[in-house]
């Protein structure tokens, strides 16, 4: 940020949560692997299919590390472009009275302030909004030590699968989403929830990016919006995994898993059954880790289920 305020710099407010008619509930919205042919580097031209304007519109706003940010751009005849400070596209959503940016927050966030620039180069302007501390707890988890501890050969794989998802996770697809709020994709108890230090075999990890939940092996995983597959594959890490894109950046994850029942390209409705559980990858039972990506940011999934 510089030293003077900018011209063009706003600052994110809250916004009321009546729902009285359409401008009130924008406003309340707004407080709160791939194949390399189909990733696309910037959002397409904007849908002319408004947003929906529904009670009940989430994710909810938590503005810390690993959360959610909703800033309100105000309006404007065409749907705007919003990017972050490092330059990734936004999600936007909303219509010509209001639109409103679904932001995610990386975890390696540092509390303070932070922006999204609207608009093009040489005449964006920025919001800014507030990001608070969260300290997360710490889990400790015992795992077969070659997945810890790799191999070359071992080594060598990850890194290829984490260069392949990397192009996966750049996906911004037009339409953006008709919806936000999820189902969560297969029933069972929280058993490891987003954010958590790992510390695998006493070594500290990178902090858990999804939620774990506890079901049998074969439990049917079942889409929590409509979306399309954009990648399958067995990896390292993640085991048996597929990915969906949502739209607008919007994607989500399912890893660990025991069968796979989609290819990439089909496009799925809310409630499809598209894979099971399982114990694949580093894990230590059987389970599903589903995460949800925006911005290129893993955020909590907790913040799209409407309690």
């Amino acid at each position: 940020m510089p030293e003077s305020p900018s011209p063009f710099l706003l600052r994110s407010t809250p916004a009321s949560d009546g729902l009285a008619d359409r401008r009130g509930f924008l406003a309340a919205l707004a407080a709160g692997a791939l194949l390399p042919s189909a990733v696309h580097a910037a959002p397409r031209q904007p849908s002319s299919t408004p947003s929906p304007t529904a009670p009940g519109v989430w994710p909810r706003a938590l503005q810390v590390p690993g959360g959610v940010a909703r800033l309100a751009l105000g309006p404007a005849n065409r749907r705007p472009a919003v990017r972050t400070a490092a330059g990734l596209p936004v999600l936007v959503v909303g219509d010509p009275i209001e639109w409103t940016a679904v932001v995610g927050i990386p975890l390696a966030a540092s509390p303070g302030e932070a922006e999204v620039q609207v608009g093009t180069a040489g005449e964006a302007r920025r919001i800014a909004y507030a990001i608070a501390p969260k300290r997360y707890a710490e889990q400790r988890l015992t795992v077969a030590p070659k997945t810890v501890d790799l191999s070359a050969a071992d080594q060598a794989r990850y890194e290829r699968e984490r260069d392949h998802q990397a192009g996966v996770m750049a996906t911004f697809s037009d339409p953006v989403p008709a919806e936000l709020a999820m189902a969560v994709p297969v029933p069972g108890r929280r058993s490891s929830s987003f954010g958590l230090r790992r510390v695998f075999n006493g070594q500290a990890r990178n902090p858990h990016s999804g939620m774990d939940i506890a079901a049998a092996t074969g439990t049917p995983v079942r889409a929590p919006l409509p979306g399309t597959v954009i990648d399958t594959g067995d990896y390292f890490f993640n085991g048996g995994t597929v990915w969906l894109d949502h739209g607008g950046g919007l994607l989500s994850m399912y890893c660990h898993l025991s069968r796979i029942d989609a290819k990439v390209g089909d496009r799925l409705a809310t409630g499809d059954a598209f894979c099971a559980v399982g114990a694949t990858g580093r894990v230590t039972g059987p389970h599903l880790h589903w995460g949800v990506m925006l911005n290129r940011t893993m955020v909590d999934p907790a913040l799209f289920i409407e309690a």
